[in-house]
């Protein structure tokens, strides 16, 4: 028999929710209502007066080609991301969920990436990476390979995607492994009976049951590359070269505290926040349809 908690009047649900509520209001409602009203104005750098345009941001930045291009480098960015930290996230997991000798150390060394933060990670790739001190780039010279991401975009693109999808692995390595324990082991062992070989049961068999595992750390990695990878970017590249890694969120930090452009800087965050919701939407309207639950 199902029970249900019935309240006698709204006090009490009011003061359960009232934290929440309160939480959400000045640290989600209000900034983004800010942003919605600073992105009707073009205010000047000090911040004293400011000028009521509509929708002039807006206007400016749609017609903007450096603006348009942000687009594409946050597509081209996010979908690499997602790709390259989920992939052998999965990979590692099985080979997790296989190991039987040493598994724990196994696992607990894969975790530890998650806890350096994105910062951080940029500023040890960056050193690997530099064109003068970095290990990484020395190793390259010896064979023959003259790295510089300073002004090869692809190389600066290439560098921020690999640190920015490094410790996002261990993220969704714990994921994938969680769900992979998950598994009836039952269902494994029958399939192995009738002759099915290992990659035939994990396509056929284990990665439909893991699937809504895989959709939520779809969405999340979608979102992470949207805003996390800031200090990654910025640590490493600074958007450069040439805006070449000047992605959707790192350009509304450049043109609102660099460039002192306020009005400008809100509308891009008013345009980010409704491409983020327009991609979650899809995801849940489309992609959650192959999903087996």
């Amino acid at each position: 028999m199902e029970k249900r908690v019935i309240f006698r009047g709204w006090a009490l649900p009011l003061l359960l929710i009232a934290p929440q509520v309160i939480i959400s209001g000045i640290f989600f409602f209000y900034p983004a209502g800010q942003a919605i009203w600073q992105s009707l104005f073009i205010p000047d750098p000090f911040g004293l007066s400011a000028q009521f345009v509509g929708l002039g941001n807006f206007e400016f930045l749609l017609s903007d080609r450096f603006y348009r291009a942000s687009f594409i480098t946050t597509a081209v960015f996010s979908i690499l991301v997602t790709l390259c930290s989920m992939i052998p996230a999965l990979f590692l997991a099985v080979l997790a969920d296989r190991l039987i000798k040493g598994s724990g150390m196994y696992r607990t060394l894969l975790i530890w990436p998650y806890a350096v933060a994105p910062a951080v990670a940029g500023v040890l790739w960056l050193f690997m990476f530099n064109t003068r001190v970095g290990v990484v780039s020395w190793y390259l010279g010896q064979l023959g390979y003259d790295w510089n991401h300073v002004l090869n975009g692809g190389e600066a693109m290439g560098l921020v995607v690999v640190a920015s999808a490094w410790g996002r692995i261990s993220y969704n390595f714990l994921f994938f492994f969680a769900a992979l324990q998950s598994v009836p082991r039952s269902v494994i062992e029958a399939a192995a009976i009738d002759g099915a070989r290992f990659w035939k049961r994990f396509f056929s068999i284990v990665l439909p049951l893991i699937t809504p595992t895989a959709f939520f750390l779809l969405v999340v990695n979608v979102v992470y590359a949207f805003f996390e990878t800031f200090g990654v970017i910025h640590t490493i590249t600074a958007g450069g070269p040439q805006q070449s890694t000047t992605i959707l969120v790192y350009k509304v930090f450049s043109d609102g505290f660099v460039g002192q452009d306020l009005g400008s800087s809100s509308a891009q965050s008013v345009i980010l926040l409704f491409v983020v919701g327009l991609l979650t939407v899809i995801q849940f309207k489309y992609v959650e349809k192959r999903v087996h639950y």
